[in-house]
């Protein structure tokens, strides 16, 4: 099992504030991740102007306010990117950011970002998916209020303009996703289904469903973070806080760890207990040169450093060579 990718998903929980967004990046680098995680778009491009906002956007931010108006304030400028783009470096972990628009997949690309990331919304939008195609940059698709029919559509359209390198990631677009919507299962459906690399991207609460999706095979995992989970913004309530992040990485390492080979053999560390736990034939009580070793005057003890009992149909009935003490080992 190669080592499990795990992205930091900051998205627009910097709330268009460079500082937060820095600080974002710092925790994600503290708690091990391989990449963190925003999201590149013009509110104009993405959104029409009069356009309601989700229930649990209306529940985490100022109710009268359209979708529009809440994404321009989570707009990230140029200067933005290319500072973060340069503090990830310095910071030893990979930007990434989700274009939602053409535009954006165009600025990404031109920045030299090595992965695109197609968020669930974009999976039917056949322009945009057109345009990540001709990037020639590797795609994660979250697949996220999707059906298989569809998946397998937008993977068309992207090997259609020339995707050769496409993972793809399970995911529940609901904030926060109910542990009975999840589906984890779904993710080896796809595995199965389209024969590549798949993950999990995470909105449930807590930290419990990505750790089980790496131990079902995950190749990698997102999940959102934030600094505070009471800070104003339509993703901080269902994302980790710094702890919760790092306690998710050291979860997922330990598991992948734990997967193994799936070769079936003693580890390195526990053959030294086999002769401690195991048993050998031993002398059930004092037993003479000459007779013979029956079910009787033979049974099994530790250690384990003699005769293997898997051997007592071949013991049995043979005569001693020898005279035997109680608990004496049989050679």
């Amino acid at each position: 099992m190669s080592r499990v990718f795990i992205i930091a998903e900051a998205g627009v929980n910097h709330n268009g504030n460079l500082e937060i967004a820095r600080e974002l990046v710092n925790e994600a680098a503290k708690a091990g991740v391989d990449a963190v995680k925003f999201q590149t778009f013009k509110a104009e491009n993405i959104v029409c102007k009069n356009t309601a906002k989700a229930d649990y956007q209306k529940e985490t931010t100022d109710a009268e306010q359209s979708q529009f108006e809440m994404l321009k304030k989570l707009e990230l400028t140029e200067e933005m990117h290319r500072e973060l783009v340069a503090y990830c470096k310095e910071k030893g972990i990979l930007f990434l950011s989700t274009p939602f628009d053409v535009d954006s997949v165009d600025y990404l690309s031109g920045i030299g970002m090595e992965i695109m990331k197609v968020p669930s919304g974009e999976i039917t939008n056949y322009p945009y998916l057109k345009r990540i195609a001709q990037t020639g940059k590797k795609v994660i698709l979250s697949t996220g209020m999707s059906d298989m029919d569809e998946v397998k559509a937008a993977i068309a359209v992207l090997r259609e303009y020339g995707s050769k390198d496409i993972s793809v990631l399970h995911c529940n677009t609901e904030y926060p996703t109910p542990f009975s919507d999840v589906n984890l299962k779904a993710m080896l459906t796809l595995r199965d289904e389209l024969g590549v690399e798949v993950g999990y991207s995470d909105h449930t609460l807590g930290i419990e469903i990505p750790i089980a999706a790496v131990a079902m095979g995950a190749q990698i995992i997102e999940k959102h973070f934030t600094l505070d989970k009471s800070m104003e913004g339509p993703d901080h309530k269902a994302s980790l806080e710094p702890q919760e992040l790092r306690e998710m990485v050291r979860a997922i390492r330990n598991v992948e760890m734990a997967m193994g080979t799936g070769d079936k053999q003693p580890s390195m560390s526990e053959q030294k207990n086999i002769a401690i736990a195991r048993k050998s034939i031993v002398a059930k009580r004092r037993i003479e040169k000459g007779q013979i070793f029956t079910e009787e005057n033979l049974t099994t003890k530790r250690p384990g450093t003699g005769i293997s009992p898997m051997k007592w149909k071949e013991i049995i009935g043979t005569v001693a060579a020898r005279s035997y003490e109680e608990d004496e080992l049989i050679e």
